[in-house]
């Protein structure tokens, strides 16, 4: 019997959604057959031109602004995706930042953007949309966490410690649902080149004092491939993980790292 991927009928929340991974997967779940509910940074430009780009599939998309350090407007963003669309399926916690710093030298306020964006984000969205995945007995929960949810870096406390947590978090959730119909995974990429990446190498390079070609070589060391990581592989792995095939796997860990965490 062949697999059916098809999310028809679902809703998605993609956190993080305009650019990068998050905007891969949205197109991804629209492609699919989902509605899709965007959220992330961005000029009205970049905004309008990530929502065209997932509209592409003829579903229902919409855009929504909600700030990820601000617990009320997550909690707004999963109610207001209800009333609206009448549900939200499939949530996907993707919104990061990131800084490189020696701890001794780590901003107190980068720590407490990290952690609230990359986790406290991901907890207080799944807060609000487990409640409608309960009554539904229905529900996909994904977090994109990082090969970092499995390995340290030096330079990364507050990213390392905030995807370390996303793991911890994923499997708690996984378990207090898996009589729910609902399942909870934590996708763990390598190095992407996104605009997070981007913007990694040039922090890198100051920090060892290295030229950021250099930077860049250091960063695909870890990587067996030395090839960066494509955003649609990510995307096709949760459209995976949404769908219906995949109803048993829960509270896992899915490397995706061309072969870092294999050494």
């Amino acid at each position: 019997m062949p697999l059916t991927l098809s999310l028809a009928s679902k809703t998605a929340v993609v956190t993080g959604s305009t650019s990068g991974i998050g905007l891969a997967i949205a197109c991804a779940m629209a492609e699919a057959g989902a509605n899709v509910v965007v959220n992330g940074l961005g000029t009205d430009d970049e905004i309008k031109r990530a929502v065209e780009q997932i509209s592409r599939a003829k579903t229902k998309v919409a855009y929504n602004g909600a700030n990820m350090l601000k617990p009320a407007e997550i909690a707004d963003l999963i109610n207001k995706t209800e009333k609206d669309f009448g549900s939200v399926d499939i949530l996907v916690n993707n919104a990061g930042i990131q800084h490189v710093a020696p701890i001794e030298e780590f901003p107190i306020e980068k720590w407490d953007q990290i952690i609230a964006i990359n986790l406290s984000a991901s907890f207080h969205a799944i807060r609000a949309a487990v409640p409608g995945m309960k009554k539904r007995n229905w529900g996909r929960i994904i977090n994109i966490g990082s090969a970092h949810s499995l390995a340290a870096s030096p330079f990364k406390s507050a990213y390392v410690a905030a995807k370390h947590g996303l793991a911890g978090l994923t499997k708690t959730v996984a378990l207090e649902l898996a009589e729910h119909g609902t399942t909870a995974n934590c996708i763990c990429p390598g190095f992407v080149l996104t605009p997070l990446v981007a913007k990694q190498i040039p922090d890198l390079a100051k920090s060892n004092n290295i030229s950021e070609e250099a930077a860049k070589n250091q960063i695909l060391a870890k990587q067996p491939t030395k090839q960066f990581v494509k955003a649609e592989e990510i995307a096709a792995l949760a459209v995976f993980l949404a769908s219906e095939p995949a109803a048993s796997i829960t509270g896992s860990m899915y490397s995706i790292d061309g072969g870092w965490m294999a050494e």
